[in-house]
């Protein structure tokens, strides 16, 4: 079994998990209280722009936690983020334009079009390094593109990926 959090893209062989109901939403939840699956059940996790969405003082790393509990092992967990590092940079960047910064300003903070869509921590690679390890995950690989679903994690602004691509096995 696979799982894919906040997805919403039906694909064989992977259940959704999301915390808003939709036509291919599996379960309905959170990733921070994942208790309805048994350890060590999953071969692969995939989460596209999702633990941004989660508190830094607790959520993140309880996320992480549960992704680690569910995973069978030596399985993957492919995370995709905003990456902070580098959203600051373009956002910093002297030839951009008032609209062009508005746009980074919502990658960083989220559209704010529903309680879901605000994003409560910023997330760069030593960060989500640190909190993988701390899980237990023994490798991390960062890539530049999944190529699994239709999202977020290969979202680019003015040719540049702004998503942070990780992938932890435990």
């Amino acid at each position: 079994m696979k799982l894919h959090i906040g997805g919403t893209e039906p694909k064989e062989g992977w259940r959704i998990l999301n915390i808003q109901p939709g036509p291919h939403v599996d379960i309905i939840g959170s990733c921070t209280d994942l208790s309805q699956f048994q350890d060590n059940i999953f071969s692969e996790i995939y989460a596209s722009h999702v633990l941004e969405h989660l508190s830094h003082r607790d959520e993140l790393e309880r996320a992480i936690f549960e992704c680690y509990r569910i995973l069978e092992p030596n399985s993957e967990l492919k995370i995709s983020v905003p990456d902070m590092a580098t959203i600051c940079r373009l956002f910093d960047s002297d030839n951009i334009t008032v609209e062009e910064r508005y746009d980074l300003m919502l990658m960083m903070f989220g559209g704010h079009v529903d309680e879901h869509d605000i994003h409560l921590v910023g997330i760069w690679e030593e960060f989500l390094i640190h909190h993988l390890k701390k899980a237990g995950f023994k490798s991390f690989k960062k890539v530049p593109l999944f190529g699994m679903f239709n999202d977020f994690s290969k979202y680019r602004f003015a040719g540049e990926l702004i998503s942070l691509n990780m992938i932890a096995v435990k």
